[in-house]
């Protein structure tokens, strides 16, 4: 669709207060819930595993996932409060979602300790949050493309061995490496690739989508699908305040609160993206403000209801540029859609059936999708000496102490909480610092010196 398009309803869709008719606005609201749904609720997913919760708190922690997903969009898209000194929401066209980006972290908390504790370290990070949105102007020269694409690129190369661990069934399970898994993932893989090269429209923007349904079906042929949590669960049910409880352990909360700060300082990419793509215009230091304040406050929301960190959302950002629709009456429709189907506990229960093969035939190429992304933003700064040390050391000690799963040892144990469980706390710590310190080039051009 597009501006050229006649007739006055239809121009509706390009104005961010329009109206247009239900039958124009929703198609467009299910494509962008298409484009995020599978990864709102996959992290959920991955940390019910690695948490060991029972098919029934899973179930639990997928609606909580959707329910606040839908309600933070809300308050992105309609903000609280407006022309004060501190604001509470952009007013701007954005999706939210659970977000990739804590998902490292979330499994080494979950693994050494519960769900409560990332709850707990969420709603720290969330306080984090809301000090980067009132102070973003201050803050945000330490977090030039460079660093946020260090960290990005961290992110992804850390979820790599998620994706190829589901690839094999997941660990733990009996069939584990099994010659089924391998080839229910690939040919998952092999859909979502086809799609993303060689499909149109929809078809390739529910790539991943369609390539799930189909590795579904597969694995429904091989009996890899038990349907006995659908069965038990009900029809409709609001989410459980403090079902998972809530710890606050400072290791945890220091490695949340940081991702926190990075995620805060993204979400300007995004916001600025979907100005710039949608509204031919950067955003104001009032919808910047608006938007990262909420994005903390409604992340501590979130953490009394189960919510894991919720981040927005690239994907529909990219959908808003180029479809320039921009009318807040669509996201709200796709807000609502999210909402309503994380009241119905069948529809949470149905995405646990998903056997660990097919999310990770259908995550990998997402995973790799956000490692790219990491590296596009690294090369939009000159790759000399100085810039190529800081990315090398913080990826090298970040990924390298990780994967080292003895190196700290002789550290207490808060020390390898934060620095020796997920690559992307200390990848980020070493490129900021290194950032700070190494010298600038002498001879560096006028356009080297404001990428840097």
């Amino acid at each position: 669709m597009s501006k050229e398009e006649t007739g006055s309803i239809s121009q509706e869709l390009f104005r961010i207060d329009g109206k247009p008719s239900v039958p124009q606005a929703l198609p467009l609201a299910l494509q962008h819930v298409v484009a995020m749904i599978v990864g709102c609720v996959t992290p959920a997913i991955i940390v019910a595993g690695v948490a060991g919760l029972s098919p029934a708190d899973s179930v639990i922690l997928i609606q909580a996932a959707l329910v606040m997903s839908a309600l933070t969009t809300f308050i992105q898209l309609f903000p609280l409060i407006k022309n004060g000194p501190i604001s509470l929401g952009s007013g701007l066209p954005v999706i939210m979602g659970i977000s990739f980006a804590y998902v490292p972290t979330m499994q080494a908390i979950a693994g050494d300790y519960d769900v409560a504790t990332i709850l707990g370290a969420q709603i720290i990070g969330g306080i984090v949050a809301i000090i980067v949105g009132i102070f973003i102007k201050q803050i945000r020269r330490f977090f030039p493309p460079l660093i946020t694409g260090t960290v990005v690129f961290a992110i992804g190369l850390s979820l790599y061995p998620t994706a190829i661990n589901y690839m094999a069934g997941g660990v733990g399970s009996d069939g584990y490496g099994s010659w089924q898994n391998w080839l229910i993932a690939i040919i998952t893989l092999i859909v979502v690739t086809a799609l993303n090269h060689y499909g149109k429209g929809i078809w390739k923007l529910s790539s991943i989508l369609i390539g799930i349904v189909v590795g579904y079906i597969a694995a429904l042929a091989f009996g890899m699908v038990n349907f006995s949590s659908v069965a038990s669960a009900s029809m409709f049910q609001l989410p459980r305040p403090l079902h998972f409880g809530i710890t606050f352990e400072p290791s945890s909360c220091v490695a949340i609160g940081v991702l926190f700060a990075i995620n805060s300082i993204q979400a300007i990419g995004d916001f600025s993206a979907t100005t710039t793509g949608g509204l031919d215009r950067m955003p104001t230091d009032e919808e910047l403000n608006g938007g990262i304040v909420a994005y903390g406050i409604s992340n501590i929301f979130c953490a009394f209801f189960g919510g894991l960190p919720t981040a927005t959302y690239s994907q529909n950002v990219g959908i808003v540029a180029s479809t320039k629709v921009v009318a807040k009456r669509v996201f709200a429709m796709a807000a609502g859609i999210l909402l309503v189907a994380g009241l119905i506990p069948k529809f949470s229960s149905l995405l646990t059936t998903i056997p660990s093969c097919v999310l990770g035939g259908a995550t990998v190429s997402v995973f790799a999708s956000i490692a790219m992304t990491g590296v596009k933003l690294i090369t939009a700064s000159p790759m000399n000496y100085r810039n190529t040390t800081i990315v090398g050391l913080a990826i090298a000690l970040g990924m390298g102490i990780t994967q080292a799963n003895a190196a700290l040892a002789s550290f207490p144990a808060w020390v390898t909480t934060i620095f020796g469980k997920s690559p992307v706390v200390l990848a980020t710590i070493v490129a900021i610092l290194l950032n700070l310190v190494l010298p600038k080039n002498m001879d560096l051009t006028e356009a080297e010196k404001k990428l840097d």
